[in-house]
């Protein structure tokens, strides 16, 4: 069986619920809540959690929360490959409103050592039909080594590129062959790279074709995925590797679901789609895209990041 591997964080994440979503100066009252996430661990969760066997590469700091990532692991039947630092492990805190908006504050802590000599080592045995996942939570180079000792391996390797403010080279785009931006980060990496600058909320509103030369001209030997929230999806494939699928481009309606927080909704996407593409390799590439849609849809309607994870597996 193919394997799902995620280079990426753990954080533990302190979550306040308030009506609405502070603005600048002001104190609110909220409810408050303790648990696991961190971007590379939500993503493995759901790989997991879909089904995928999953091997999670991090970095943790020798303290509680680096118990419990360990506890959590196990629990899960996740395969975890940690290096150990004197930083305390990652946190962020997360302000979630009464419509499921949030804003994030993180704290990179012990995800800031994670080093390419590690990655290497814990990506040992890496082999054909596996799908490498990995974000930008963690340093640049280690990220970077990822996805080249993967390729090395003729795995698949799934770059997705958040939180947005990240600054990456257009070397670790060429890296990856799957991409996943939501709005926000797609309209980052087109001001950076293509030199288009457009409003992250107008993303969604463009015409097919526009949103297809878009893609192409940001990762042009990519497919690249832009997840748009409740417009769903569109799919961008280079003409010379479909995936299966009939069409270089189309888009992919949103999932109905009645959500509560949207805490890792992108997380579960890409994990999801990881899984989907470990396990059923033979499938049309927009098979595995509207299951990844449905599994994000799902996890929305549960308070939390990697615990909000549903337990869907792909195929049935």
């Amino acid at each position: 069986m193919a394997h799902v591997a995620v280079v990426g964080s753990f954080n533990l994440d302190h979550v306040w619920r308030v009506a609405t979503l502070p603005p600048p100066g002001a104190t609110l009252a909220g409810d408050y809540a303790c648990g696991p996430g961190g971007k590379g661990f939500n993503q493995a969760v759901a790989a997991r959690r879909a089904g995928a066997m999953v091997r999670f590469v991090c970095a943790l700091g020798a303290d509680a929360a680096a118990q419990q990532a360990h506890a959590l692991c196990d629990d899960e039947g996740i395969d975890l490959r940690a290096c150990t630092t004197q930083a305390p492990t990652g946190t962020a805190g997360i302000f979630v409103d009464g419509e499921g908006r949030n804003c994030i504050v993180i704290g990179p802590g012990a995800n800031a050592a994670l080093t390419p000599d590690f990655v290497a080592e814990a990506l040992h045995g890496l082999t054909q039909g596996d799908v490498l996942v990995a974000q930008l939570e963690s340093p640049l180079p280690a990220v970077a080594h990822a996805l080249a000792c993967a390729r090395a391996a003729g795995a698949t390797t799934l770059l997705n590129p958040a939180p947005a403010n990240v600054a990456i080279d257009a070397t670790l785009l060429d890296q990856a062959d799957l991409l996943t931006p939501n709005e926000t980060e797609f309209a980052a990496l087109l001001a950076r790279h293509v030199g288009e600058r457009i409003a992250a909320d107008h993303v969604a509103t463009l015409d097919q074709g526009r949103l297809h030369a878009l893609c192409r001209a940001l990762a042009p030997q990519a497919t690249v995925v832009v997840t748009l929230g409740a417009s769903g999806c569109f799919v961008s494939h280079p003409e010379s590797a479909l995936r299966g699928d009939r069409h270089a481009c189309y888009r992919v309606p949103a999932e109905p679901a009645q959500a509560v927080d949207t805490t890792g909704a992108g997380d579960a996407f890409s994990g999801a789609l990881a899984a989907a593409l470990a396990l059923c390799p033979a499938q049309p590439f927009e098979e595995h895209v509207r299951f990844a849609g449905r599994y994000a849809a799902r996890s929305t309607e549960h308070p939390g990041a990697a615990l909000a994870m549903p337990r869907l597996v792909v195929g049935g």
